[in-house]
């Protein structure tokens, strides 16, 4: 096999996964994908070829499935790992805690032993700001922030994800694991080729939006109109996908020059929120299309305000937010109509 430096992008076909491996492909690496495409298709797959020009490497692997996992680390030399394969929604992790417990945790102790017994020693791995659960006092939060209980299963499962990380550390060897606490990733890759794709009903705010635009959804509740924000509406902090996937290549740069076993935390986003009302009306001027909205009670587990202290990303990665809220809800769009024509 040629000197190649070989990544194994667990959930590789995933949203932030996929853009992830463009940007690593950009950057010379050849990504490997595994991922059991419970939660993404198979069409990113090509979507993401027609990006790069490259061939794509990819096998239809459940993380949790310890043997299966260990046969692509007996396949391919890997130089590190980003591990993003996790369920990933909030409201869905209160009512399958016990699900989520069982896949986001044994798929990252599997990828950690994997990884210690194959002397690969660069982890980067995909944490989240649920992690702070619900700050107090402070609305913008540094990586100094104390950890809150977490107003989530889903966000407890990276809360001990980051535990178990810091336990193996701790126990000696030479692992480095960089947990990059991401904020709200928004937006698609400007060629509209790959993008957000929930599976059933969406979650998040950006694809609730634009579906709501091209009429694939009904009309949209803003959960509370009566926060200490700006206009009443919950805060957030939106990131560009495009900027999420280039901290992960940052952030695997950096730790292949680290000499010494480490665990590293860094918050990646844009230091600056964006409230619902202000999504929706950016949305509105920037697709030229009325949205059907009302407002509704308070939703449970919501936090008030949070946004990011981003300045520890720009001092030991050298990364920043280049993209602006128009920019992602611009790319959301195009990507939304895309999906709407094919």
């Amino acid at each position: 096999m040629n000197e190649s430096k070989y990544i194994l992008v667990t959930g590789g076909a995933g949203y932030i996964g996929s853009h992830t491996v463009v940007e690593l492909i950009q950057h010379g690496f050849v990504p490997v994908i595994i991922d059991d495409f419970s939660n993404s298709t198979e069409q990113v797959i090509d979507g993401l070829m027609e990006i790069t020009r490259a061939d794509i490497i990819v096998r239809k692997v459940d993380v949790c499935d310890f043997a299966k996992t260990k046969s692509i680390f007996e396949e391919f030399r890997f130089d590190g790992v980003i591990h993003f394969a996790a369920f990933k929604a909030v409201g869905e992790s209160v009512k399958e805690p016990l699900n989520y417990y069982k896949n986001n945790l044994v798929g990252l102790i599997n990828i950690l032993d994997l990884a210690k017994e194959y002397e690969v020693k660069n982890i980067v791995f995909s944490s989240s700001c649920t992690v702070y659960g619900s700050p107090d006092g402070s609305r913008i939060v540094s990586e100094e922030t104390k950890l809150q209980q977490a107003t989530s299963p889903y966000g407890n499962t990276k809360r001990i994800g980051e535990q178990i990380i810091s336990d193996l550390i701790k126990s000696g060897g030479d692992t480095k694991v960089l947990s990059l606490r991401y904020f709200n990733p928004v937006g698609a890759h400007s060629s509209a080729l790959i993008g957000e794709l929930p599976m059933g009903k969406p979650n998040n705010l950006m694809p609730i939006v634009t579906q709501s635009g091209i009429g694939k959804i009904g009309k949209i509740i803003v959960y509370g109109n009566d926060y200490n924000t700006l206009d009443g509406t919950c805060v957030r902090d939106y990131v560009h996908v495009v900027d999420v996937a280039d901290a992960h290549v940052k952030g695997l740069s950096w730790l292949m020059k680290q000499e010494n076993s480490l665990e590293e935390y860094i918050n990646i986003g844009t230091g600056k929120g964006t409230s619902v009302l202000e999504i929706i009306h950016v949305f509105e001027r920037i697709s030229n299309t009325k949205l059907n909205w009302s407002f509704g009670p308070r939703r449970e587990g919501d936090v008030e305000e949070i946004y990011a202290d981003a300045s520890k990303a720009m001092e030991i990665l050298e990364w920043k937010s280049n993209k602006t809220v128009e920019d992602a809800v611009s790319d959301a769009w195009n990507w939304e109509l895309k999906m709407k024509n094919d």
